[in-house]
């Protein structure tokens, strides 16, 4: 769908064809392609956060994308794939289920629910807070520590 991962941010981050053979990289992994009809694919495995703008040059727009870029590894860290609408005559799927005016940041949880939303830009360090605070996050580094100290 046009409307998501615009023309613009496809300058932003020139992503190379993907080899099987090839390792992705963070901002790979993050910023995929993807159409709201398979958004249902990432439950239970990906996090979404979707930025909406009704132009790809509004400010709001431009200064959230920087501030996810600068974040990267730490949205790879917490399974983060980042979606984006900036073409709001398109009618997407995620502009009709989340109606969003004007600019929006939303996070969707692996459960598929929608858990946070914000009329502004956010940092990467509050996106992460939030998401640390998630029941099935929380799990998730639980998980993790049990995992390390078992290895050592």
């Amino acid at each position: 769908m046009k409307s998501l991962l615009p023309i613009v941010l496809a300058s932003f981050f020139a992503l190379p064809a993907v080899a099987e053979d090839t390792a992705q990289t963070p901002e790979d992994a993050v910023f995929g392609q993807v159409d709201a009809k398979d958004l249902p694919q990432f439950v239970w495995k990906k996090r979404a956060i979707v930025v909406f703008a009704d132009t790809d040059a509004d400010p709001r727009f431009t200064e959230q994308i920087d501030l996810l870029r600068a974040g990267l590894p730490d949205l790879a860290d917490r399974d983060v794939i980042v979606l984006t609408d900036t073409v709001p005559a398109d009618k997407s799927d995620l502009r009709l289920k989340l109606r969003p005016r004007g600019f929006m940041l939303v996070i969707i949880g692996k459960d598929g629910g929608v858990k946070l939303r914000k009329p502004f830009p956010w940092d990467v360090r509050e996106i992460s807070r939030s998401i640390d605070k998630m029941p099935m996050r929380k799990r998730e580094i639980r998980e993790e520590k049990e995992a390390a100290s078992s290895e050592g």
